[in-house]
């Protein structure tokens, strides 16, 4: 992914400097301080939010999300029918619906279902021209729609079926997120037949949102200019129009930066703020902080497949060694409450029995020395170097599990590394622990309990790289029952076997907060997916 974003300064236009204060007032502008670059510009090859953001102003899925909601709606599919066996799903298109256009590109028709069958087919069929484009890893499809799918087909231009192996209660919410964007088959098939680099599809993406990429350079902006065609204005999704000219992602790791160039009118939003400024944002003049409970999930990944962390005993030990609650209360600082549930309490299928370990380092030393490790051994601990709201600080926390673990002599080397190569790396099993985490993309617990499966094994999701037989089987029937009830009590009890097992340990439940100059109108702070800006404006 890191070559993809370099290539990708060198294929767009120049790249302008990012705007000042007195240009980011304007109100034909948004300034958006963001944390990080994104590891991929198309977010059918990516898990990050740092994606989803940017394919959220680009492209559209077929069904949507209301924004600060978790209710459905339609989106490029205006209507869908599901079969009584729950086997076939058929979405039936919006008509007329335009596709951007950009330098080299120019559409000649409206998206149809060719298109959706070429997204799909892109990322489910091995065998396709475009699947090994880009890397050829589709993450969020190999985990969350692959597995169920028998087909996707066209039955006319305006409608496509959606054929399951097996019934899989999720789909619908699974299709609003961001990685099930759909893309141009034409756009694809004019790249062929110039003879370019195919890398140029996925690297200056378009679609049918409301704003266009105009420009990126890694590590320092992304650049957005409203489409004047976006289908939502006589779609009946006005909400969703592009209210502003330009839209500029202002790339600022530093969490005092990005609240610096708040203060100084530099950017209109701030993502990701580091929890110990929200008071002092809060008495900024000009400043007003928005704050909502998120769905999300934060965790240290054990390498289950690499010595000694293949033994449960030494997981556990290193889990019954961390002071929680100490941790949670320095880094999350009032924002966040120590947790053993890996669904969020917003979601059904949240275990309260299960009850966040307590320090005891008199265990932890005595099961180390039961897993024959009485004097510890030497690890090496990823921390995660961007914030997020299920980590605010990677460093500080990792200093402090460091701490604990020296206590029953583990001795810990924190490494890190730029976000992109994290996740890259992350993904492909390096390291004996690394931070991860995520927030849910839809409301439905099994986005972030299907990465954990056996079978996901082969998708980079299931970073501790941990396989539980009977852990997998509960996830397997939880998906395909559509009893909430039952799914709730499925889901619990394979939550009881990730803490009896502890292929990873659990930090926080949390809230998030965004700080937004009072200038800004019609923001609604979106906790599924990405972050979207249509119909946010900003006054003068």
């Amino acid at each position: 992914m890191q070559r993809l974003a370099i290539a990708a300064a060198v294929l767009l236009a120049p790249v302008l400097a990012v705007p000042g204060a007195q240009r980011a007032a304007a109100a034909d502008t948004l300034v958006v301080c963001t944390e990080a670059s994104p590891d991929a510009m198309n977010a059918n090859l990516s898990t990050a939010n740092t994606s989803f953001d940017v394919t959220e102003q680009i492209a559209d899925r077929l069904v949507e999300m209301e924004i600060g909601s978790s209710a459905l709606k339609p989106g490029l599919a205006e209507s869908w029918d599901i079969s009584p066996d729950g086997l076939r799903y058929t979405f039936h298109l919006r008509h007329n619906v335009p596709w951007q256009s950009s330098a080299t590109f120019k559409p000649t028709r409206a998206m149809n279902a060719d298109d959706v069958v070429f997204t799909f087919q892109r990322m489910f069929d091995k065998a396709h021209p475009w699947n090994k484009v880009g890397g050829g890893n589709y993450p969020m499809f190999a985990a969350l729609i692959e597995p169920p799918l028998k087909a996707v087909t066209k039955l006319d231009d305006d409608t496509v079926a959606f054929e399951l192996k097996q019934p899989h209660a999720p789909l619908l919410s699974t299709l609003s997120v961001q990685s099930f964007s759909i893309s141009s088959a034409e756009y694809a098939a004019a790249i062929e037949k110039a003879g370019t680099s195919r890398d140029a599809y996925d690297l200056n993406p378009i679609g049918t949102g409301p704003f266009q990429l105009q420009q990126y350079q890694k590590d320092s902006l992304i650049r957005f200019r409203a489409f004047a065609d976006f289908w939502g204005a006589k779609g009946g999704q006005p909400e969703r129009a592009a209210k502003v000219d330009q839209l500029v992602f202002s790339i600022t790791p530093d969490a005092s930066v990005r609240f610096a160039k708040l203060r100084a009118n530099e950017c209109q939003v701030a993502r990701y703020p580091n929890p110990a400024d929200l008071d002092a944002m809060r008495a900024t003049p000009g400043v007003v902080v928005q704050d909502a409970t998120i769905a999300s999930v934060g965790y240290l990944a054990f390498q289950t497949t690499r010595k000694p962390l293949d033994d449960r005993r030494v997981r556990e030990a290193l889990a019954t060694a961390v002071d929680l609650d100490n941790v949670v209360k320095a880094v999350w600082q009032g924002t966040g409450t120590p947790t053993a549930s890996v669904v969020s309490p917003g979601l059904f299928g949240h275990s309260d029995t299960l009850k966040p370990r307590r320090q005891d380092t008199a265990r932890a030393k005595a099961l180390l020395a039961e897993a024959g490790l009485p004097n510890g051994f030497t690890i090496v601990l990823w921390a995660i170097p961007v914030a997020r709201a299920y980590m605010p600080n990677g460093r500080r926390a990792a200093e402090m599990i460091q701490a604990d673990w020296a206590k029953i002599g583990v001795t810990a080397k924190i490494v890190t590394f730029e976000w992109g190569e994290y996740l890259r790396r992350a993904r492909a099993g390096e390291g004996d622990t690394a931070m991860l985490g995520g927030t849910w993309d839809y409301p439905d617990p099994s986005q972030q309990l299907i990465p954990f499966t056996c079978e996901s094994l082969s998708t980079g999701r299931n970073s501790p790289k941990w396989c539980n037989r009977a852990y997998s089987d509960l996830i397997a029937k939880a998906n395909t029952v559509t009893d909430t009830a039952v799914r709730t009590q499925l889901y619990q009890q394979a939550q009881q076997v990730i803490f009896d097992d502890v292929p990873f340990m659990t930090f926080a439940d949390t809230r998030t907060s965004v700080p937004v100059r009072s200038t800004v109108k019609g923001f609604k702070l979106h906790f599924f997916g990405g972050q979207p800006f249509g119909g946010v404006s900003v006054a003068q």
